[in-house]
């Protein structure tokens, strides 16, 4: 793996984005666990989809933060899932409002899903 901490920050902001308590309490609340000063949605957003190629090709960053075409195939998929929802609602809403829709129930699926098997495979 050509960059550990980047794929500690992926599982980081993965994790953000599979637990809705921890959106509840931190990006919404301000209250952050585990030491954690501050988050936000934006935070995640930016990591998947400016700096870096996860949201428009993952595969591309196989041997350098993720490990196969599965790892790809499930951080794709949350990309996929936020994007959609960009698409229909904007990206002006609160983090309180995303994390309301009925729809972020696929991103907080995927999310999970994606932490659980990059997780596992650590």
């Amino acid at each position: 793996m050509k960059y550990p901490e980047m794929r500690k920050e992926l599982l980081d902001y993965l994790f953000g984005l599979s637990d809705s308590q921890y959106q509840r309490d931190c990006w919404v609340n301000r209250m952050c666990p585990g030491g954690v000063v501050h988050d936000e949605l934006d935070y995640a957003i930016h990591f998947l989809f400016d700096d870096t190629k996860l949201a428009e090709d993952s595969e591309s960053l196989i041997g350098v933060i993720l490990k196969d075409k599965k790892e790809a195939y499930l951080v794709a998929r949350v990309c996929e899932k936020i994007q959609y929802i960009f698409d229909k609602y904007g990206y002006d809403m609160s983090d309180e409002a995303y994390i309301s829709l009925p729809e972020w129930k696929c991103v907080l699926q995927s999310a999970k899903e994606a932490h659980e098997v990059i997780s596992s495979s650590h």
